[in-house]
């Protein structure tokens, strides 16, 4: 569960966009792209999955699987709050929830 505004920051693509002018993934001038890299190598350290390093929902303790998120989805449902922000979503109010 994630409000508008935090929703702009999960519309990155797992495939890059195809290579041709006007493109994010196109580089001005002449270089051009790079030719015969080995992307494992070249990606920086801050892309890379850091199992020992992930965050925890800030309720529960539990791990969290989006990147950016401070609540998991449990709790964010529960509470009707944002994953990310913690932003009022929804009014769970009226529900009826388990406790689980």
């Amino acid at each position: 569960m994630v409000c508008k505004k935090c929703e702009k920051k999960l519309t990155t693509l797992a495939a890059p966009d195809k290579w041709k002018e006007g493109s994010k993934n196109a580089v001005a001038g002449s270089s051009g792209r790079k030719l015969n890299q080995n992307k494992l190598l070249s990606r920086s350290a801050k892309i890379r999955f850091d199992p020992l390093n992930v965050r925890k929902c800030k309720l529960c303790k539990t791990k969290v699987h989006q990147d950016k998120a401070h609540y998991c989805q449990d709790c964010a449902y529960k509470k009707g709050i944002c994953a990310m922000c913690g932003k009022q979503v929804l009014d769970t109010s009226a529900y009826k929830q388990s406790s689980k």
